[in-house]
């Protein structure tokens, strides 16, 4: 397999390394939006968050939560943006489940995606069609 995360993992690569065990790996994103933009990565390979295993994706939530709070506290960030980007049209450059921890300033000028609006009677439609694929 040609992963950078997994050659990362196994030490073929350098990273900046901030937390590890034995299931997961933290490092300095090498292209930040801000100083301290970490990644969060679980150290089994799978291809985005919506394949990995539900246990796996709970225990990387916590270390998630561990990580931004020493980098938020250790960079003084504002605030704190997670984002998992999952498959190519959601930019996704690495098909490795990754999380991305964001430290945000007031001033930093980073702008969060557009919003929209839905059309008159839309929302319910959706609301509803989403909530039948979750009973199935």
């Amino acid at each position: 397999m040609d992963c950078i995360f997994c050659k990362i993992i196994k030490g073929e690569i350098p990273a900046a390394k901030i937390y590890e065990d034995n299931n997961f790996l933290a490092f300095l994103d090498i292209s930040p939006v801000n100083k301290g933009h970490t990644l969060v990565v679980p150290k089994e390979h799978y291809e985005n968050l919506m394949e990995t295993p539900d246990e796996l994706v709970r225990d990387l939530w916590v270390v998630v939560k561990k990580v931004a709070l020493a980098v938020k506290k250790t960079v003084k960030a504002d605030g704190l943006n997670f984002c998992a980007n999952n498959g190519q049209a959601a930019g996704q450059i690495i098909f490795h489940t990754h999380i991305h921890v964001i430290p945000r300033f007031t001033s930093d000028h980073f702008k969060n995606w557009p919003n929209q609006k839905y059309n008159n009677g839309e929302i319910e439609k959706v609301a509803e069609e989403i909530g039948k694929k979750l009973k199935n």
